[in-house]
């Protein structure tokens, strides 16, 4: 038995080959050929196993057959007969191959009466196809001598323009039927490629010829376009141009894939088809996103810091935090991410730092906002399976960044809420992780991206509202609010200037004088941040634009007479020191969202049943640290107390309009109570801020820098705070500390002898 491998041949049973007879000699082993010697055909992978066959080279599956004719013309007529399963293979020293087979029986599911027709047809197209050719006579002979289907397939298969893996699926078909089915689609769609022709023989064939023309018109389309797309580059279509992209983008494996299995959705729906145009669409954004990670550059540390003080005025800690970031990307060598969290009053600078620091990495900025946000979908996008589907802001922003590490800034994350759409807070855990977002996947991407170069900044005005696992994973920045001197150079540095450029006023047209300045900060706006103040620089650029526009050359200075005469509105009244004390009523110190405020705990006996009548619409905690206050002002002064049960006690908080809550007033309620029973008074210059406990201890508070500038606006000039809060006072600015006496105190006791309501000392019963 004679064995022959092949490659790149159709080999089917019950057909006739034809091999020059020196290859079959070679494969022979050099020995001589004999008529109707058994031969087997087997199929070479690659092609290298024709000339350096080894036992894994062969698909398991052959052909036996025998040597039906050796002609003058030195080739050999080969009549296979039957499929054969190959069981073992082994090469010998001179590369002759031994088998072990046995056969392989075929399904025969297919009718002869069938098998006759569709033989039948198949002959008369591969005459119509031949008669268009010079060989036409020469291919006739061949035709007459087909007899089966799996023939006219192994007769064309030298013209046939299939991979080895195709050819070879016509061999390993076992049912008859199907594998008809499959040779005759590959012989029409090949002749349709070269011919084609709208005459059919029956209703049945039309269809068929119909079927097998699209496809060949489609496959002749694809080869004139990629020939036209080399000629005329600019006029590419938009697969060629998805698949050169692809290509070129450097996208992660699993993208590639995705990207690829859309782009075949696409080829084969057509421009036409429904989903194209959201096909496209997901092809357009994948292939134009940034999918290679950026190289790390030096980054000048002066210059970094000459940026963000250009910009920016104060902001001492933030930009520090930004150079050692810097200065850790320079001494690694690599990109870093970050995540920050910066909380303050509006109108800080949380926002627009973000482009400073952009500016000093180098990077390119990215805002996302983030307020109201309540769906899930706006963090990790819509599943394509939705019209109208998108990705989320994430992948939006680093999308429209068009590199893979931008400075992204996520404004207001405290005023995420949830829905039953799910909670966008949970989904930003994983965008905020070091430790997962280096494969965030967006839902309409469906495909890992690298997050993990990407510097984010959250921005919020109150960490309250954040959720705990989100919050951990943030490093928290306070922004504190500025003080007047911050606020007047900041206008002078930064706001007059961009106001009058957005009037459209010539720098020499308009001089600002310090007074105005101070006045518009101490008499037009009541804000940590700066941002009132930048409305009521607009507001007078503006109205003084008409003046300017009606005498073009004009110079204007303006004054704080003339502030007062050109803003449409009324000076703010801020609370200042009371003109002159009173026993029972203390100053104490309250944070706002705005900044720091100075309120007055207001105390007074009446006669009653011993009634505690708390006003001033306090909230829980400020009401039970009133109750505790009472408790320790009846065991510090006994004798005093001892009437209270016949009396009333009224707590009252003015501006009873406005919500009043924290722990941070027990100092001042014990202070007040203390007052009112001692029937000494408390000098109106001094105020207070800490929490008490039932032990006497005064106890740290928050917000401590606003509230001193609160106590410096209203003319305060002692403040007594918990001594826990020494260390917050290096965030306050000096200028503040310069002008008050701060005086740190670890119980109630400490306060009352400062003040003189208590001249021994006295233990809290």
């Amino acid at each position: 038995m004679l064995v022959i491998p092949i490659h790149n041949i159709i080999a089917a049973p019950n057909a006739v080959l034809y091999f020059p007879t020196e290859d079959l000699k070679k494969n022979a082993g050099g020995k001589g050929l004999a008529m109707n010697e058994k031969i087997v055909l087997i199929v070479a992978k690659e092609a290298d196993g024709l000339s350096d066959p080894q036992e894994n080279s062969f698909y398991p599956i052959g052909v036996s057959g025998f040597i039906q004719e050796l002609n003058a013309q030195g080739y050999a007529v080969i009549r296979t007969q039957y499929r054969v399963t190959i069981e073992d293979v082994q090469i010998n020293s001179d590369k002759t191959i031994q088998l072990n087979i046995s056969r392989r029986r075929d399904i025969e599911d297919l009718p002869e009466k069938e098998a006759a027709e569709k033989l039948a047809g198949l002959k008369q197209e591969m005459r119509r196809f031949s008669s268009a050719f010079q060989w036409a006579e020469a291919a006739e002979y061949f035709i007459d001598q087909v007899d089966s289907i799996e023939m006219a397939a192994c007769v064309m298969s030298p013209l046939l323009k299939l991979s080895n893996e195709e050819r070879y699926a016509v061999l390993q078909e076992d049912s008859r039927k199907a594998r008809a089915e499959l040779i005759e689609k590959t012989l029409y769609e090949f002749m349709e490629v070269g011919r084609i022709t709208n005459e059919a023989v029956s209703s049945q064939q039309q269809e068929y010829q119909q079927r097998y023309k699209e496809a060949a018109i489609k496959r002749q389309m694809e080869h004139l376009q990629k020939e036209l797309d080399e000629m005329h580059p600019e006029n590419v279509t938009d697969v060629q141009k998805f698949a050169e992209r692809i290509e070129t983008s450097g996208m992660n494996e699993a993208a590639r894939k995705e990207a690829e299995k859309v782009l075949n959705r696409l080829k084969q729906e057509g421009k036409e088809s429904v989903e194209s145009g959201m096909l496209y669409d997901y092809l357009d954004f994948v292939t134009t996103l940034n999918w290679k990670k950026e190289e790390a550059e030096r980054i000048d540390l002066s210059d970094a810091r000459r940026i963000l003080d250009e910009d920016h005025y104060g902001l001492k800690k933030v930009k520090e935090r930004i150079i050692q970031q810097i200065a850790v990307m320079n001494l690694k060598k690599e990109q870093s991410g970050s995540i920050l969290l910066f909380v303050g009053a509006p109108g800080t600078g949380k926002t627009s730092i973000g482009k400073s620091i952009a500016k000093a990495l180098g990077r390119e900025y990215v805002r996302v906002s983030l307020g109201g946000v309540h769906d899930e979908s706006d963090i990790r996008g819509h599943r394509r399976t939705y019209i109208g589907s998108m990705p989320g802001r994430i992948m939006d922003g680093i999308h429209k960044s068009g590199v893979s590490n931008p400075v992204m800034v996520l404004d207001e994350v405290d005023k995420l809420s949830a829905s039953y759409n799910g909670s966008p807070a949970s989904a930003l855990l994983e965008v905020l992780d070091p430790e997962q977002n280096n494969s965030f996947t967006d839902h309409y991407m469906n495909v890992p991206y690298d997050l993990s170069d990407v510097f984010f900044i959250c921005t919020a005005n109150s960490t309250d509202t954040i959720p705990q696992p989100l919050l951990d994973r943030m490093e928290v920045i306070q922004f504190q609010g500025y003080t007047p001197l911050e606020k007047l150079q900041i206008a002078r540095e930064h706001l007059v200037r961009k106001s009058m450029e957005a009037a459209g006023i010539h720098k020499d047209r308009m001089t600002f004088t310090d007074d105005a300045l101070e006045s518009l900060i101490l008499d037009y706006t009541m804000e940590a941040g700066v941002r009132g103040l930048r409305k009521c620089i607009d507001n007078l650029c503006r109205s003084l634009a008409v003046r300017i526009s009606e005498n073009p050359d004009s110079e204007i200075t303006v004054s704080k007479e003339l502030v007062k005469e050109t803003l449409d509105m009324r000076p703010i009244r801020h609370g200042t020191r009371l003109s002159e004390s009173k026993p029972g009523v203390v100053t104490g110190l309250a944070w706002t969202p705005v900044g720091g405020e100075i309120l007055f705990i207001e105390t007074l006996l009446t006669p009653g049943t011993g009634e505690l009548i708390i006003t001033g619409q306090l909230g829980d905690v400020m009401k039970e640290s009133a109750r505790i206050a009472l408790s320790l002002v009846k065991a510090l002064f006994p004798a005093q107390a001892k009437n209270l049960s016949s009396q009333d006690l009224h707590i009252h908080v003015p501006e009873g309009a406005v919500p009043k809550d924290g722990p941070s007033a027990g100092i001042t309620l014990t202070t007040a109570l203390a007052s009112l029973l001692t029937g000494k008074s408390v000098d109106t210059g001094i105020a207070m801020t800490g929490e008490v406990s039932l032990r006497g201890s005064v106890t740290a508070i928050g917000g401590l820098p606003e509230k001193l500038l609160a106590a410096e606006r209203a003319g305060i000039t002692r403040v007594f705070i918990p001594k826990e809060n020494l260390y917050d006072l290096k965030d306050v600015a000096k200028e503040i500390l310069d002008k008050m006496d701060i005086v740190p105190v670890s119980t109630v006791t400490d306060v009352f002898h400062e003040i003189g309501l208590l001249e021994n000392t006295a233990a809290v019963a």
